[in-house]
């Protein structure tokens, strides 16, 4: 039975000792760096919270099904963590993530105060109070890492084999909606590649919000509120679910996008989209949807769900098929039983892009296998 973490609107967050991707290194109620942990409790107005058997161990090397004659892609996911040790890494991703998150239940059923980044790109104070909080977080851990924040841009050591990929909140529109799709992710790359991941997901809605927290790291393996997920099964695009997103500019990859939102709306059980990148993603690796893919999005957008997908077995590229890595232009997600027969349409799509001048150029350019910049 899976530990939920339940809020109220009238209390502080509080996080239930789930168990972790990795194992941790300390006793239940032993106090976590940075004070974090002052916080966390195991319920709250005498409601407990449930409870699952912490049975699991690191997994060295992530399980996953194959089906026969599928076609295997390249892996995203980092060789290692370097001389970080999973463990240290995950549990400060997932401290930062939860961090954020305190910020944002705080907020949630409070009137918003919305600047504009564009016209209908929104940014709320929510936003940057939150990755204050997340960066405080690492910035104390890891003061020598090079950090990438949606609200701050780049700060830290240029040198850095680590870049900290911060997105304060995701879907800024639909929690200035109050609409359940937003959410705080944080990823964290070696050397270019996702390493580890988190993601805390707003879910419920005004007067019930609740959230629930995806974990993953590089080899060990995908979790939701500490249980082991997986993508599912599904190999007909007729019994999909499929999830897209479009950006702000109306340009061509979105009227592309608009073409395929057509097609496979026409074709499987329908297309969803949600509006919020690592949210759809987490639901993707969680098996209640088959796929998504999305046209221009920041490294901050990618790089923790992309990680999730991954070690929940799924198959992770751009949307010509290639390699991806966080700093591409496009991403399509999928269970991997489903991903060549998604390609069929959306790969001559994206190559007619290509044909017509689209950009599609690494947003940044590791240098010497560095998570350097331009």
């Amino acid at each position: 039975m899976v530990r939920s973490m339940v809020f109220s609107t009238t209390v502080p967050l509080r996080f239930s000792s789930i168990p972790r991707s990795v194992p941790p290194q300390f006793q239940p109620n032993q106090r976590l760096p940075l004070d974090f942990t002052n916080k966390i409790q195991h319920g709250f107005g005498g409601v407990p919270f449930l409870r699952a058997k912490p049975t699991r161990k690191l997994c060295t090397k992530a399980v996953l099904s194959e089906i026969p004659n599928q076609k295997q892609y390249p892996k995203i996911g980092a060789q290692s963590t370097g001389p970080i040790p999973p463990s240290q890494l995950i549990q400060v991703v997932e401290t930062a993530a939860k961090t954020g998150a305190e910020v944002v239940m705080e907020a949630v059923n409070k009137p918003r105060n919305v600047t504009y980044k564009g016209l209908t790109d929104l940014v709320t104070e929510t936003d940057k109070m939150s990755e204050a909080a997340i960066l405080e977080v690492v910035k104390k851990n890891f003061d020598d890492h090079l950090i990438l924040g949606e609200e701050g841009g780049i700060i830290g050591d240029t040198s850095s084999d680590y870049l900290w990929c911060i997105d304060p909140l995701d879907g800024t529109t639909n929690f200035a909606h109050g609409y359940p799709s937003f959410a705080v992710s944080v990823g964290v790359l070696f050397r270019g590649n996702p390493a580890a991941a988190a993601v805390v997901e707003f879910v419920g809605g005004p007067m019930c919000w609740n959230t629930r927290i995806f974990s993953a790291t590089a080899g060990g393996g995908a979790f939701c509120n500490g249980q082991k997920i997986h993508v599912s099964e599904t190999n007909l695009v007729e019994r999909s679910l499929l999830v897209t997103g479009f950006g702000y500019e109306h340009d061509d990859p979105w009227a592309t996008n608009l073409d395929l939102f057509k097609h496979f709306t026409d074709v499987s059980r329908g297309v969803r989209r949600l509006g919020a990148a690592a949210v759809d993603m987490c639901h993707v690796a969680l098996g209640i949807a088959e796929a998504y893919w999305e046209y221009r999005l920041k490294p901050w957008d990618m790089a923790a769900g992309a990680l999730i997908v991954e070690e929940a077995g799924g198959t992770v590229t751009r949307m010509d098929g290639g390699k991806f890595c966080v700093f591409d232009r496009s991403i399509l997600v999928s269970n991997g039983a489903l991903h060549e027969k998604l390609l069929e349409r959306i790969g001559p799509a994206t190559e007619k892009l290509k044909s017509k001048g689209t950009d599609f150029s690494l947003r940044y350019k590791p240098e010497s296998s560095r998570a350097k910049l331009d």
